[in-house]
């Protein structure tokens, strides 16, 4: 079997951050930079001068290399308004990755390869469930596109890293009759804040799980079969994960 990757950090120190309080470690956020170098990434998230400080746990860069800016048992500020699976302030239980890219560029595979290492170790660490691996267009879908539609998600399953839908008959079968109410409430079910617009929650689905759509812009934001059939098959896994969790607690 191929040996682990050792993970190296360079420090860069934030200020940006503050007590998780009694709150405990249970989802992983990853976003993209939206900056033109790392380098101005970090300093922007190390600034204590700015109105709107933020920050992250980690930044990736393009080669690979991790900078560390907040220790893992402190609360960074990357999250912002946020929400998962009937869970809000996710920047008190999540660590934020955020990955040098302006938004509108595939990820170098060396940089992927840092993604993956540094996800495995926190996620082996904190215990971070599958479906609790998300963007931060999942927890923020009105406001954030990160880390975007060139984001290779189905990768980073390959590597057990979070979800990805691979739809069997009785995914499609089930959802073929779906009108948009019960898109709707299957996003809710799945994690989605169930008050946003049914067409950004739809945005949001397809950015991170239906990819494809954004090759041609006028199908972005519908759900068509392929979209409903992987909504129902991560429902349904989601369902049976979530039974096998509820049962270990008793």
């Amino acid at each position: 079997m191929p040996r682990s990757r050792v993970l190296t950090f360079i420090d860069r120190p934030s200020p940006n951050f503050n007590s998780r309080g009694s709150a405990t470690v249970q989802f992983l956020v990853l976003h993209y930079t939206a900056m033109d170098t790392a380098e101005a990434a970090i300093q922007r998230l190390c600034d204590a001068t700015i109105k709107d400080r933020v920050s992250a746990h980690y930044v990736i860069d393009e080669a690979g290399n991790i900078y560390r800016l907040v220790q893992n048992n402190q609360r960074a500020w990357h999250a912002g308004v946020s929400f998962w699976d009937g869970k809000t302030d996710l920047n008190s239980s999540s660590i934020g990755i955020e990955i040098a890219n302006p938004g509108n560029i595939p990820y170098p595979a060396a940089q992927m390869e840092a993604v993956k290492a540094l996800s495995k170790s926190l996620i082996a660490e904190f215990k971070i469930r599958p479906s609790y691996v998300v963007a931060h267009s999942d927890i923020a879908p009105d406001r954030k596109e990160d880390p975007g539609e060139l984001f290779d998600w189905k990768g980073l399953s390959t590597s057990g890293i979070g979800v990805w839908p691979t739809p069997a008959k009785v995914d499609y079968d089930r959802s073929a009759s779906w009108q948009d109410t019960d898109v709707a409430k299957f996003l809710s079910k799945l994690g989605f804040q169930s008050t946003v617009a049914p067409k950004v929650l739809i945005t949001a689905f397809q950015r991170h799980f239906h990819q494809e759509v954004f090759a041609t812009p006028a199908t972005v934001g519908i759900a068509d079969n392929e979209t409903k059939a992987r909504l129902a098959c991560l429902v349904r896994r989601k369902a049976i994960a979530d039974g096998i969790a509820a049962s270990r607690k008793k």
